[in-house]
């Protein structure tokens, strides 16, 4: 029998969990709360929707293109001083955007500021968490990232107390100093090798670690040019074209059917609700399914839900596609990381997920963005919607595609999971 790590000692894998929890809480929570900004900003600045949705994209095409850079960073350096260099970085954006005179300021201090920073913390906090654990690991991915949930949960209506308090601009002040204050304290529980404490993976000694999972992983080159690479990478682009479309949109979609500005807020908490269930439940559920299996489940799962937001008017309805839409999107994000690790081993897992990320960029920066600039000419979200949904089946589709193991992965980690 596997010794365990003595009971009175808490496995300290759960403390990174932690630290990996808190900052995407701050990071994402101040990002996706984004959309209560939309209203003001446009009457602001008289912009479209669209030249204001493209804020939001900016931000979001660095904070996942970014991890092509911090993840390799974070293999060789250790990922907690990348977490604590980009809660500062998302605090200052933030706090800069509240002192933007024109639009284009905004672009510059949120896009920049904003997506720099989530772009260090995000890859390098979940990469470090995939190393502290091997049966558990669905599990506590899908822990941390529930950080994104709690905090679109939770940032968002306080994002609309203090904007009806203070005024947008000195609202994204003051959710700057709760990101630095509380994200860049937590960043320090983050570290990046079980070894360095003389552990294995789940608390294991390191030698029944080594015995259970003997292969450190491939190289990076090898890794991207295997199809099981470029068929995530693939369907991580075509989603992204409209997995963030209900972020930016939801509530102003929300406004225009009726809906009070501050009721409409609450929808992306429900998000949040439903994001916190999913990371908690389905990546649990992915360790004993298959975590490739559950990945494509994502996918139909997420567009299932944008069919009910397709014919969604009231609140009622709305509330019950956010919840949905929660639930398979935060079991999405749980659950990738895992299947990367799975798919390549630990060695390069934070620098593979950066690359993954990549694709999720792009998508991001384009499908918010177009998503604003239809609803300007026909006055309508049903195309993006309907865009929405189609790309979502496409991705599961190309999952469901024959993956075969890298060639120079040993058969002990070549496992379809």
């Amino acid at each position: 029998m596997t010794q365990q790590a003595s009971p009175r000692r808490p496995f300290h894998g759960w403390f990174v969990v932690a630290g990996a929890f808190a900052a995407t809480f701050m990071g994402f929570g101040a990002a996706y709360s984004f959309s209560a900004f939309v209203e003001a900003m446009q009457t602001d600045f008289a912009a479209s929707r669209g030249s204001v949705s493209l804020v939001f994209s900016l931000a979001g095409f660095l904070y996942f293109g970014l991890g092509v850079i911090t993840g390799p960073l974070a293999d060789r350096f250790g990922s907690r001083r990348l977490v604590l260099a980009g809660m500062v970085l998302t605090g200052a954006g933030l706090a800069m955007a509240g002192l933007a005179r024109s639009l284009t300021e905004v672009y510059l201090a949120y896009g920049l500021g904003v997506g720099l920073g989530v772009g260090c913390s995000y890859v390098p906090a979940v990469g470090a968490v995939q190393r502290w654990f091997s049966r558990r690991r669905g599990f506590a991915s899908g822990i941390a990232v529930s950080g994104i949930g709690v905090g679109t949960l939770v940032m968002p209506p306080l994002a609309a107390v203090l904007i009806a308090a203070l005024g947008w601009r000195d609202a994204y002040l003051a959710m700057g100093a709760l990101v630095v204050v509380i994200g860049g304290a937590m960043a320090l529980l983050i570290e990046n090798d079980p070894r360095d404490r003389g552990l294995g993976p789940d608390g294991d000694p390191p030698q029944a670690a080594a015995m259970g999972d003997p292969v450190p992983g491939i190289p990076v080159a090898v890794a991207i040019r295997s199809r099981r690479f470029i068929i995530l990478y693939a369907a991580g682009l075509i989603c992204a074209f409209g997995v963030f479309v209900p972020f930016v949109h939801l509530v102003p979609y929300a406004i225009d059917h009726g809906v009070q500005p501050s009721t409409a807020v609450l929808l992306l908490g429900a998000i949040g609700v439903g994001s916190t269930a999913g990371r908690f439940f389905l990546g649990g559920l992915a360790d004993r399914i298959g975590r490739r299996r559950a990945l494509i489940a994502m996918f139909i799962g997420m567009a299932a839900a944008q069919m009910v937001w397709a014919v969604a008017g009231g609140i009622v309805s709305l509330a019950v596609f956010a919840l949905l839409y929660g639930v398979f999107y935060g079991g999405w994000v749980a659950v990738l990381p895992a299947v990367v690790m799975d798919s390549f081993g630990s060695r390069n897992v934070s620098g593979l997920i950066g690359i993954l990320y990549t694709s999720v960029a792009l998508g991001t920066l384009i499908g918010p963005t177009a998503a604003g600039y239809v609803f300007d000419i026909s006055h309508s979200y049903l195309v993006p919607i309907l865009a929405s949904v189609a790309v979502n089946l496409v991705a599961a589709a190309i999952v469901c595609l024959p993956s075969p193991a890298p060639a120079d992965m040993p058969a002990a980690q070549a496992v379809r999971r």
